[in-house]
């Protein structure tokens, strides 16, 4: 049996080592950290910002010292799981260049639906960060074993009441009460909400946590119908005018093939690469239709934030509370270019040649409006890999075989995936990959990667260039939009190397190219975010009815002119800023199904088919898998 000798035997004296772990724990804490805002020095200078960052882990220690009466147990045990935690942040910004946001642990959930084998692929190649987290786990088991308790089992209720005291407000805490906000906010820590990584600095990991959880995780904006209001009296002419045109005619809508193809970019943004031709089917078929910057809502992965964008024409920076769109939409109609489409005759069809759960996809897209879903268990038993993931040939050919000759028209929605993270995974044709030029300065781990990334992402191209071919010979017109959905997290090369106009890589633009293969027409160059993506694409196609989709054309437009003259794309004006915060209401009226009624009302216009409109699938159509 463990010594009872092993604490002092005085009560003082044990309250006094609580003291005394209590503090060690604070200084570890910061230490483990690494920032100055929250190292051991500021706990004498600004005893705040340490003593915020350490309070849920000072809360869960006592709950399992309630519980257990092991002192150095609990304590042992909590800064092992922070140890995890800060690991587990380190390797994040590593890959993504950002720390760990609140809406990050909602990807715990997604583990078993692919995630874990998307996730291994970036975990640590070295055996130290595995041998230190067996040491302190064996450490932790022993102190279980060892050590004595450091009070009497029968406490006449302390124990009970203080456990139950020190559960309550931790549970509060982490589900971000308000009453928290006293300590976790602006004006006692240092907090910056659009940078999350000045944030953690300043305030630390666990505390910037907490801070954006409590200031923005509960919180949802408020649609002003009057503000919509206004918007439409400025764009009522035109908007009017634009959705009172002629529908093209049934039998001549076009086809239609989106092709968000996964972390493409065009290099030539880069240091090194400005006079480089990577992507040479993207600027030939650029010269044949309109292209340019895309501003996409996430950096090196989040996907689906650029995806939802596009489907959707809603801008995430006007939903805080929609970090992963797929996984906290709670509706079963979302209104969506899906919905439109289907409203018009067009059949609707996603590809993606991955697990349908991953991201919830499998029931997003039916909220969104697909009829069918072909994921990787239903592409050939063949489909080429290459490196990692499913081949963008293999995707190319799915395409193919979806598109039919005769019938109602078609939208494909194909994702890609053969460009994914991480890029140490080894490729298909190793020769290939060593043959690709790097800059100077480029080396080791970075080299490696850039040259796989480039690797697939011309794969990427040389598959656009291949179906841009195909479709141009067939009879039915067929309009192709490829864009990528974000940069890829190749953030030593960025911090090496850097832009060629300077810019920070989290506000990097990827690119977008809408074309007509089959019918050439003159290059446009246009600058736009990934939520204008639909309505240019219905423009394109001829299908001007639907009001948000019209009025995200507008404004677009409208952005442009109160732009002050020579001010870059991210300054605006309070003419922006009008429009924006109008845009804003007209947005999360959208998505609550309302704005349709309320376009119609002030325009005065008959009601239509709206992309809120749940669409009956055709009697042909195969069910949504």
């Amino acid at each position: 049996m463990p010594s009872r000798h092993f604490y002092p035997r005085s009560l003082p004296a044990r309250a006094a080592l609580l003291a005394v772990t209590l503090v060690v724990f604070v200084l570890l804490t910061g230490l483990l950290d690494g920032h100055p805002g929250v190292a051991p020095l500021r706990l004498l200078q600004q005893p705040r910002f340490p003593l915020a960052n350490a309070l849920p882990g000072l809360l869960l220690g006592g709950l399992l010292l309630a519980l257990s009466r092991r002192l150095f147990w609990s304590y042992g045990l909590v800064c092992l799981l922070q140890a995890v935690l800060y690991g587990i942040n380190a390797l994040k910004v590593a890959n993504l260049g950002t720390p760990l946001m609140p809406a990050d642990f909602r990807m715990v959930g997604q583990l078993r639906h692919g995630g874990v084998h998307l996730l291994a692929g970036y975990l640590p190649h070295s055996p130290w960060p595995y041998l230190a987290l067996l040491a302190g786990g064996a450490a932790v088991v022993a102190l279980w074993r060892f050590e004595p308790p450091l009070f009497e089992r029968r406490t006449r209720g302390k124990r009970l009441a203080g456990g139950a005291i020190l559960a309550a407000l931790l549970g509060t805490l982490l589900a971000g009460n308000p009453a928290w906000a006293g300590i976790y906010n602006a004006r006692v820590l240092w907090l910056e909400p659009w940078s999350a990584a000045s944030t953690t600095t300043h305030s630390g990991l666990i505390s910037s946590l907490l801070l954006f959880d409590i200031q923005y995780g509960h919180t949802k904006r408020k649609a002003d119908p009057a503000a919509v209001r206004q918007l439409l009296g400025q764009t009522g002419p035109a908007l009017r005018q634009q959705m009172e045109q002629p529908a093209a005619a049934a039998a001549a809508l076009p086809d239609i093939v989106v092709i968000q193809s996964e972390s493409f970019f065009d290099p030539s943004i880069l240091r090194g690469y400005q006079h480089a031709n990577l992507t040479p089917n993207l600027r030939r078929l650029a010269a044949e239709g309109a292209s340019g910057p895309l501003r996409v809502p996430t950096f090196g992965g989040g996907t689906i934030r650029t995806e939802f964008e596009m489907l959707t024409g809603l801008p995430l920076r006007y939903f805080d509370d929609l970090q992963f769109p797929y996984l906290q939409l709670n509706q079963k109609v979302v209104p969506s270019i899906v919905r439109t489409l289907r409203a018009h005759g067009y059949q609707t069809v996603a590809i993606h040649g991955n697990d349908p759960t991953f991201w919830n996809r499998n029931v997003a897209f039916k909220a969104l409006g697909f009829e069918r879903f072909i994921s990787r268990n239903d592409f050939p038993a063949d489909a080429a890999n290459d490196g990692k993931y499913m081949a963008d040939s293999a995707m190319t050919d799915q395409i193919m075989r979806q598109l039919k000759d005769s019938g109602p028209p078609q939208f494909l929605f194909a994702i890609s995936i053969e460009a994914h993270g991480p890029y140490d995974i080894t490729p298909a044709d190793t020769a290939a990959r060593d043959r690709i030029a790097v800059p100077a300065g480029i080396e080791g781990r970075d080299k490696l990667e850039l040259q796989n990334y480039l690797y697939h992402m011309q794969h990427a191209d040389q598959q656009l260039g291949r179906l841009a071919a195909m479709v141009a010979r067939r009879k039915r017109p067929t309009l192709l939009l490829f864009y990528g959905d974000h940069l890829p997290a190749l953030t030593g090369v960025y911090r090496t190397d850097g832009f060629v106009d300077g810019g920070n890589m989290l506000a990097e633009p990827g690119t977008w190219l809408l074309v007509d293969p089959g019918h050439p027409g003159k290059a446009v160059h246009e600058d736009v975010a990934a939520w204008m993506l639909p309505g240019m694409l219905l423009d394109a196609a001829g299908i001007h009815n639907d009001g948000y989709f019209a009025l995200t054309r507008l404004v677009s437009q409208l952005a442009m002119l109160t732009r002050a003259p020579g001010a870059p794309p991210i300054h605006e004006t309070p003419a922006q800023q009008k429009l924006d915060n109008e845009m804003s209401s007209a947005a999360l009226l959208r998505m609550k199904g309302k704005l349709d009624r309320l376009i119609d009302a002030v325009l005065q216009l008959p009601a239509t088919p709206s992309a809120t409109t749940p669409a009956a699938a055709p009697a042909t159509a195969a069910p949504l898998r």
